[in-house]
């Protein structure tokens, strides 16, 4: 059972070899960023506000938010506090590949999943998940069933807080959004 009280960069690490559905498309999560209200790279940095409002409601629920206006984004709210939240960065494509193909207009496996705004495309992740609860349809969320190989380093696509270490990824996974540095 994941545990969305754990912090947020716990939780980040647990949710790696974790499967996620949307719908019943996706697979097995393999990047993820930890993010928390202390966090001066965090959405939830500044307090509450309509944006972020999810990141400080119940865990367990979809943060979803538009990313330069153009990608979304999904996250999953956790901590034992307000404002705590991990992003989906990247999956192994597993279930509904023929859909994540036609919905990312590609063939390519390693590319239909390998970012968090192309991981919300081919799963349909929209602003109409913000707020739903991960454990409700059309979610589905099944912990890792065994040990796995972690790596860690630090968030990219951020201009604040670069050096905290909250970026986790499935050692050698060819579905990164990108190589772990000395990985």
């Amino acid at each position: 059972m994941l545990d969305f009280t754990l912090p947020a960069a716990e939780f980040a690490r647990d949710l790696i070899g974790a499967r996620l559905l949307v719908g019943g498309v996706g697979g097995t999560i393999v990047e993820t960023e930890a993010y928390d209200d202390q966090d001066p790279a965090s959405h939830s940095f500044k307090g509450p506000g309509r944006r972020n409002a999810s990141m400080f409601g119940p865990v367990g629920r979809a943060y979803v938010y538009r990313s330069h206006g153009l990608h979304w984004c999904l996250n999953l709210v956790c901590g034992p506090s307000a404002g705590q939240a991990v992003l989906i960065r990247a999956l192994a494509p597993e279930a509904g590949i023929e859909a994540m193909r036609g919905r990312r207009g590609l063939d390519a496996m390693e590319a239909l999943c390998s970012g968090p705004g192309k991981l919300c495309q081919a799963l349909g992740v929209t602003a109409e998940l913000d707020g739903a609860a991960v454990s409700e349809p059309p979610f589905s969320l099944t912990p890792a069933a065994g040990p796995r190989a972690v790596v860690a380093g630090p968030r990219i696509g951020i201009s604040r807080g670069i050096e905290t270490p909250w970026r986790f990824g499935l050692a050698g996974s060819p579905f990164l959004s990108r190589r772990f540095p000395g990985a």
